[in-house]
């Protein structure tokens, strides 16, 4: 499900993160649970990305990659990376709107980061209610189908193109889907 050419979004833009799998809700980020980093222009495309950390720089490589400079506005809560990751991707601080979750504050007028945590509430209930267990090793392949679903929601012809993209794709050998995956440096 993996799209070749994705164009960068550009108008209102929100950027969160959220973690995935293992056991127990508490704050902060326990060792058992994996990091996904969410950037969605509103009304408009979904990125998804399973990331080591939440690091200003590597948020800023995300945001290089996927967000045009010319974006309007990029939305966040406050955590702390963000106002860093803006500016190390090139983009005007100018540009950046923050909403205080630290104080309780979700929404203030149209600063907000609803958008994107509903488009996580939706890839845990596929998780929960399709796939039923993500591990780390595969979790990038979920992500993607599900960037996919979402972005091609709207599409006429989604089962034709999904069925064109399964056979001009190569095959994967279980072999190769179980296998053990070396750790990246």
């Amino acid at each position: 499900m993996i799209e070749a050419h994705k164009p960068l979004l550009d108008g209102k833009i929100e950027i969160d993160e959220t973690y995935v799998g293992g056991k127990g809700h508490k704050p902060g980020r326990p060792k058992d649970k994996e990091i996904v980093i969410g950037i969605r222009q509103r009304n408009g495309e979904l990125r998804l990305f399973h990331s080591k950390d939440v690091k200003a720089k590597t948020l800023a490589k995300y945001l290089r990659e996927n967000v045009s400079p010319d974006a309007e506005v990029i939305f966040t809560d406050d955590y702390p990376s963000y106002p860093s990751a803006i500016k190390r991707a090139g983009m005007s601080s100018r540009k950046h709107k923050t909403i205080n979750h630290s104080e309780g504050i979700y929404v203030m007028g149209d600063t907000h980061t609803n958008t994107i945590e509903n488009s996580f509430s939706l890839f845990k209930r596929g998780v929960r209610g399709a796939w039923h267990h993500v591990s780390a090793k595969h979790l990038a392949s979920y992500l993607e189908e599900m960037e996919f679903r979402f972005n091609n929601r709207k599409n006429l012809y989604l089962f034709r193109d999904t069925i064109l993209k399964l056979i001009s794709s190569s095959n994967l050998e279980y072999k190769n889907l179980t296998a053990k995956v070396q750790e990246v440096a």
